[in-house]
């Protein structure tokens, strides 16, 4: 499940933060692997303090930390952490990202084995992407309790290497960045399909794990929340259309593992400062893998447009330009082309849908909730108003002209 935060727009997550993200993260850190919506976020997240994280540090992974400071989360809590120099840690970074996973996903530990040891397996294959802190045992990561007696619970501790970069979030994307962007979304998957093993790559098979992008029909428990507008009216029709159209198809399409969750704030860049007025970014790192699953590589492609559009000044050319980089690495089916369409607007409707219903259950959450739906429904409604043959033809005709090499 996502991480969280994004200012998200009923999007995405990012740094597992409530501060400072949006609203589909913290939608999606209710969302549990089953697809099923938490119940009590007071009753999963951790509450270790900065001096119990601290002890922690210390006595699981052997550092010692000199500056603790507790990042804005969830249900999970990070910690961001620098420790000190010594002997015998010379070749250790000195930043690190403390991560303890609420006691509702730390009951999974074979699912974050197998996130952790891809996070690793991609740094080797030369992704930008942290890697755990073994434990003074030499292991990935450690079940560890708080609290006493019979309210005493476990969570699941890592400490991963801190990513420096800024999101894609805080820059004004251009044709190159988005490019880059569908390029890297495809040799992630195509990397990891084709190269990733480990005994438990089965607990990447989620089932009705409500972010999967093939369980878009599961809204039907939750679009309720929408209440009776035109709103519930276009979500039901997509739904209906994915039904339809979509599910029929799924085996057509090719499988591999997916991200899931190549959001704005989940991409990290740095620039060439040579030239300031006109920056050029590379992806520096990639984070949140909390929301793998096996799906399709065409649904790794829609779930990116999908978070790339909800920011951009120009939402609908932002397709054309992933897909693009995307089919550079990719080409697509004429299947999963004919499929792109309903598969970008069914991942804003999982956003929105769930957004909505989550901040039924959290009123108190609403406006932080619903931040940036408002966005996420006018790029959704502007798209079902056009249909899909007009915005495809602003898609394709965008990719074909890199195929001509037409400046963009």
């Amino acid at each position: 499940m996502g991480q969280d935060q994004k200012r998200r727009h009923v999007l995405a997550s990012v740094s597992d933060s409530f501060g400072s993200a949006p609203a589909q993260s913290a939608a999606r850190r209710y969302t549990m692997s089953s697809g099923n919506i938490h119940g009590s976020q007071t009753l999963i997240k951790p509450t270790f303090s900065e001096k119990e994280a601290t002890e922690l540090v210390e006595r699981v992974f052997g550092l010692k930390v000199s500056v603790i400071r507790s990042l804005p989360s969830y249900t999970d809590q990070n910690f961001h952490v620098h420790v000190s120099r010594s002997e015998g840690t010379a070749d250790c970074a000195d930043k690190y990202v403390l991560k303890i996973t609420n006691c509702e996903d730390s009951q999974n530990p074979e699912l974050i084995e197998v996130q952790t040891q891809i996070m690793i397996f991609l740094n080797v294959e030369g992704f930008p992407s942290a890697t755990p802190h073994l434990t003074k045992d030499g292991n990935i990561m450690s079940l560890e309790s708080l609290g006493t007696g019979s309210v005493t619970k476990k969570y699941m501790v890592r400490l991963l290497t801190y990513l420096p970069g800024m999101t894609v979030a805080t820059i004004s994307t251009n044709p190159h960045i988005l490019y880059e962007i569908g390029k890297l979304a495809a040799r992630l998957d195509k990397t990891l399909t084709e190269k990733f093993h480990h005994p438990s790559i089965k607990s990447l098979h989620r089932g009705k794990f409500i972010w999967n992008l093939a369980n878009v029909p599961l809204l039907e428990q939750y679009i309720h929340a929408l209440g009776q507008n035109s709103y519930r009216e276009v979500v039901e029709q997509l739904i209906q259309q994915f039904k339809d159209k979509i599910v029929p198809k799924l085996r057509n399409f090719r499988a591999c593992i997916n991200h899931g969750d190549l959001n704005d704030h989940n991409i990290l860049l740095d620039s060439n400062t040579a030239s300031p007025e006109n920056p050029q970014y590379r992806v520096s790192g990639i984070l949140d893998f909390s929301d793998m699953s096996y799906g399709y590589y065409v649904f790794e492609l829609a779930i990116t447009i999908m978070y790339m559009m909800i920011e951009s000044k120009d939402p609908l050319s932002v397709g054309g330009h992933i897909l693009a980089g995307f089919e550079s690495i990719v080409p697509l089916t004429t299947e999963e082309r004919d499929a792109l369409f309903l598969l970008v607007s069914g991942r804003f409707s999982q956003s929105l849908v769930i957004a909505s219903y989550t901040s039924l259950l959290y009123p108190e959450n609403k406006e932080y909730l619903m931040i940036t739906a408002k966005t996420g429904w006018k790029h959704l409604l502007r798209m079902f108003d056009m249909g899909q043959e007009a915005v495809e033809k602003i898609w394709f005709e965008t990719a074909k002209a890199y195929m001509n090499n037409e400046p963009m």
